[in-house]
């Protein structure tokens, strides 16, 4: 499989969760893990996390049943800033995922006062990143990740 296709259906994927439903389509886990599924064709998506503030998670690809993709993540907001506000900005910062850059959100997002950037280092082959939020260019948010291809025996 291409990384063409991989990426066009990892834009997808975030796009049916997270970034446009937020914890209102998520299911809660029996080990209090909260998760977010898709799926379409041969390929399978799940985006898992841990905790509030600050989190822990990670995204998952299979397609036809094998593992194939994944990506960790650990990001926490600043003290006495609001989360709801925070949140609903980073949803729309995430909605702007392409396919060029399928792990979080685009380069830049600004509205108003708030800003979002994404700094990446690598391809879709393995990566690393970290996504800020400044808000009147005081940092309030700060994600890291990284990932890459995964191969099963």
């Amino acid at each position: 499989m291409g990384n063409v296709k991989l990426s066009e259906f990892l834009v997808k994927a975030k796009n049916k969760t997270y970034a446009t439903g937020g914890e209102e389509r998520e299911t809660v886990l029996g080990d209090g893990s909260k998760e977010f599924a898709y799926k379409e064709g041969m390929f399978q998506y799940r985006d898992r996390y841990l905790g509030f503030n600050p989190f822990v998670g990670g995204e998952v690809v299979w397609r036809n049943r094998e593992l194939i993709w994944g990506m960790n993540y650990y990001g926490r907001i600043i003290p006495k800033v609001s989360a709801s506000i925070t949140y609903q900005f980073l949803r729309e910062a995430l909605r702007r995922v392409n396919e060029d850059r399928p792990f979080r959100g685009p380069p830049t997002f600004v509205e108003g006062p708030l800003v979002y950037r994404n700094e990446t280092t690598g391809w879709i082959d393995c990566f690393t990143g970290t996504e800020r939020i400044l808000d009147s260019g005081r940092e309030i948010y700060r994600l890291f990740y990284h990932g890459g291809r995964v191969k099963t025996i």
